[in-house]
């Protein structure tokens, strides 16, 4: 191995991508030991991502004995960067002051991000022990609703006059105070006096103009512009639609009060995709603190759903008992029919969630796309019919059974087209998520429409 192929290596093991192994072994031997120096100088070098990657490695007992062992470890940053539950756990060693210090020097949304998470009695020992500006800050935030852009929005932002030339609108962003200029801004927006926001400059334009040049000459118009009270999802949806590297925030009043950056929308985004995902699935997120318990209790009540379902269908079943004493055959191939509707309709509410989140489904497409499902579903059924009569009529060499089949799959495969789209439609329209319901009802419908038809008509042609 080159040397040029270790170091790649080991810029590989430190970077965001991988979990750098030996910074975790050494943070292991570190507490094994009781050397806090040795802990803090294991992940000393690395990302404030990548420390916090480390951490989320160890187990329970070890996230509580490094927070005892090295409390200074816990900077803002890697705070900010952990998963909630490894948090809860750091926190739970940490006392308020700590946790104080550690997020004072974090951005307002950065910040809040910590502060959310705590449980009552501890967020207001933490606030007791910040700035009072800042605790005036978060305690607004908290004050929105749990998924509104005011509890996202970052408070530091570069705000100017219409009047200003460029050359005071840099001199007065070098004469800033630090802490209230973003770390990382894109644009600088334009207010008028009242301090709404009529205008953006981004940099490159703001360096590139003549220094005797208005602001409100080089100004571009606004994009967009979010509320506070905005859910963020659609802000998520703003940004994604327009390509935006930043938005501004107003209040009711139309006056800036934040604004909003990309990496706060693609942790959105990640979010409401990861949880829609989870919800097809019946289940929730199981972080690396879950116990069994926790995993088992989280999961138990879509089984239930999924098991009540499962003995409707088997009440289907149940109806047509004498038939399936008189044709075997019928059992072999029963399942057959329920799986493939199953999993055809699976496709399409898959397709169909995706869509509604990211609203390419509208009112004036609707009809189109449900006629697609549809008629997707019937040329699927067709399709395997042919596929599956055949292999009905040389296994069993009954035609009559073949027919069964072939007219059991184009009906369940016409039911499971029309179940896919239909049913996320309506639980959207009723305010319900289709992500979290419409797996339970469309596999029920596949399943009944799929079991009835055949086995009626099995009874019909080949017993009665």
């Amino acid at each position: 191995m080159t040397s040029q192929t270790i170091q790649r290596d080991e810029a590989t093991e430190t970077s965001g991508i991988e979990i750098n192994v030996r910074a975790l072994a050494a943070v292991s031997l570190a507490l094994e030991s009781g050397n806090a120096k040795a802990g803090e100088a294991a992940l000393a070098d690395l990302h404030p991502a990548d420390a916090a990657d480390v951490i989320e490695q160890l187990s329970r007992d070890q996230v509580r004995s490094l927070a005892g062992l090295a409390p200074n470890l816990f900077s803002g940053e890697i705070l900010s960067e952990l998963s909630d539950d490894v948090r809860e756990d750091v926190v739970d060693v940490l006392d308020a002051r700590q946790v104080a210090d550690a997020i004072g020097d974090l951005e307002s949304d950065d910040a809040f991000q910590v502060v959310e998470e705590l449980d009552d009695k501890f967020r207001a020992e933490v606030l007791g022990e910040v700035d009072p500006k800042d605790r005036e800050a978060l305690e607004t935030s908290l004050s929105f609703d749990e998924d509104s852009i005011g509890r996202l929005m970052q408070r530091e932002l570069v705000a100017l006059p219409l009047f200003y030339s460029a050359a005071q609108a840099i001199q007065s962003i070098r004469d800033a105070n630090e802490d209230d200029m973003p770390e990382t801004f894109y644009e600088i927006y334009i207010v008028d006096p009242g301090f709404h926001p009529v205008g953006r400059v981004g940099l490159v334009a703001l360096l590139r103009a003549a220094r005797d040049a208005t602001l409100e000459q080089v100004m571009a118009p606004l994009q967009t512009t979010v509320t506070q009270d905005m859910d963020k999802e659609d802000a998520a949806y703003l940004f994604e639609k327009y390509d935006l590297p930043s938005a501004p925030v107003t209040d009711g009043a139309g006056r800036l009060v934040g604004m909003i950056t990309m990496d706060d929308m693609v942790e959105v985004m990640h979010e409401e995709h990861t949880e829609d995902l989870l919800a097809l699935a019946g289940v929730s997120e199981a972080g690396l603190g879950d116990t069994v318990w926790d995993v088992v209790v989280s999961r138990a009540p879509w089984l239930v759903v999924n098991l009540a379902t499962a003995i409707l269908a088997s009440m289907v079943i149940a109806v047509f008992e004498d038939v399936m004493k008189q044709a075997i055959a019928l059992a072999v191939l029963m399942p057959i029919v329920a799986s493939m509707g199953g999993n055809a309709a699976t496709q399409g509410l898959t397709v169909a969630v995706r869509a509604l989140a990211v609203r390419e489904i509208t009112k004036a497409n609707a009809r189109r796309i449900i006629m697609r499902e549809v008629l997707a579903g019937l040329a699927h059924g067709l399709i395997f019919a042919m596929i599956m009569g055949l292999i009905a009529w040389v296994w069993f060499h009954s035609l009559t059974l073949a027919v069964v089949i072939a007219i059991a799959m184009i009906v369940n495969h016409f039911v499971a087209g029309a179940a896919g789209i239909l049913v996320p439609l309506g639980l959207k329209r009723l305010g319900a998520d289709p992500a979290v319901a419409s797996s339970v009802f469309v596999t029920t419908v596949t399943d009944v429409i799929g079991f009835f038809v055949f086995l009626g008509l099995a009874a019909l042609v080949l017993v009665g």
